[in-house]
């Protein structure tokens, strides 16, 4: 079953109890032996995990799956790796997975730091993506941001040369931190001609974060970084 242990002191994310239905609860119960990645202090081996060589996507914090579920549906020759801490959301996936029997997915609940810290094996990621992460708007709470140098080191380190780091926020001052960061980052070169933003990507399927702001009329800013070969 999954489970989210607290180590670190500082975290990216309050978790939350949240209302599960009895079909979510159920999925947690009967889906996660299928799909479900239980947290270990040592690196994952994707190809005996996938039972095959295939590109290998991480979403990190992917809510209630949507943009994964999407992803996976049109790309069956990659694999992808879900990284969340919410149960309602895993179990939102999860009965999508097997609704859609969507074999190349896997799933891990649990802190995404601690996951690309001791998880996840250097250079075996082909793509990592995070979508609308908690802007922690109050400047007491700055903090909590996930992306900081220290974790794009951690991103670094995942991605195969030339993988690909895509993210989105609608809270501009976090655009503007996370693209002042990024361009810092040593082994990260912006994909965008200009320097700044990328336009949106086409096969990004909307998230309900994403839809809630574009209904209060918040702008999407969308980066693309690649680790250096």
């Amino acid at each position: 079953m999954p489970d989210t242990p607290h180590r670190r002191s500082i975290r990216s994310f309050v978790t939350r109890a949240g209302r599960i239905t009895p079909a979510q609860q159920r999925a947690l119960g009967e889906l996660w032996p299928k799909y479900g990645v239980e947290y270990r202090d040592e690196p994952l081996a994707l190809a005996a995990l996938f039972g095959r060589e295939a590109p290998c996507t991480l979403e990190i914090g992917f809510g209630n799956g949507e943009n994964l579920a999407a992803l996976a549906r049109e790309h069956p020759e990659r694999d992808y790796l879900g990284v969340e801490v919410h149960r309602p959301g895993v179990g939102r996936l999860l009965l999508s997975l097997e609704r859609e029997r969507l074999a190349n997915v896997r799933v891990i609940c649990h802190d995404a730091v601690e996951v690309l810290e001791r998880q996840i094996a250097p250079g075996s990621l082909a793509e990592i993506l995070i979508l609308f992460p908690d802007p922690w708007p109050k400047k007491r709470h700055h903090k909590r941001r996930l992306v900081q140098s220290s974790f794009l080191a951690l991103i670094e380190r995942a991605l195969e040369p030339g993988g690909v780091l895509r993210l989105a926020t609608d809270w501009r001052p976090y655009a503007l931190e996370m693209l002042a960061h990024l361009s810092a980052a040593p082994r990260l070169h912006n994909l965008a001609p200009d320097g700044g933003f990328v336009v949106r990507p086409a096969e990004r399927a909307p998230t309900r974060f994403e839809l809630r702001g574009t209904r209060l009329g918040h702008e999407v800013w969308d980066l693309a970084f690649a680790r250096s070969r």
